[in-house]
């Protein structure tokens, strides 16, 4: 593990630097669904409702932010308060600098302590990789642990392109 980096609480002071990591995810790859990057004052709203019940944790390297992560309801059905999904972010930059496995897991073990056994995870997928996706979202999460438990295909389009979308699953 990089012992420069660092986990710490997401503050909504953090919110434009988010934005510049995801802002990237946003216009260039099919990673995000999003069309149009979110504005510092949206994302300061993401932050605070998600913090409400869920952990929202942000790395850094060398003091500065190199990537966030934080899990969200499946759903607001009751049935499903033991089940959270996941997003991670990890600026283009620093990719396999050791930011997303420790993101990932600091935020199963903040779950695990809130009573959350099932984590889910949409990764956008295609079978053949393109200038806007690789299969390394899908890398990262099955190394991670997770299992794929559902494919759905072409179910997003961005850039003129058809995108599957895969559910993968991990029992914390």
């Amino acid at each position: 593990m990089n012992s420069n980096l660092l986990i710490r609480e997401v503050k909504v002071s953090d919110s434009k630097r988010l934005v510049e990591i995801y802002d990237y995810y946003v216009k260039n790859t099919a990673v995000s669904f999003e069309y149009k990057v979110p504005s510092v004052e949206e994302f300061e709203e993401r932050i605070r409702h998600i913090r409400e019940k869920y952990p929202y944790i942000v790395c850094l390297k060398d003091d500065k932010i190199v990537g966030y992560a934080y899990a969200s309801a499946y759903s607001s059905r009751e049935a499903y308060n033991w089940t959270a999904t996941s997003s991670i972010y990890v600026d283009k930059e620093y990719h396999r600098q050791g930011a997303g496995s420790l993101l990932y897991k600091e935020l199963e073990e903040r779950l695990r302590k809130q009573g959350i056994v099932n984590l889910l995870a949409g990764v956008a997928y295609i079978e053949m990789e393109d200038k806007y996706l690789t299969k390394d979202s899908y890398y990262f999460h099955t190394k991670m642990g997770y299992e794929k438990v559902a494919h759905m295909k072409a179910i997003g389009k961005k850039f003129d392109r058809w995108y599957d979308l895969l559910w993968l699953q991990k029992k914390l």
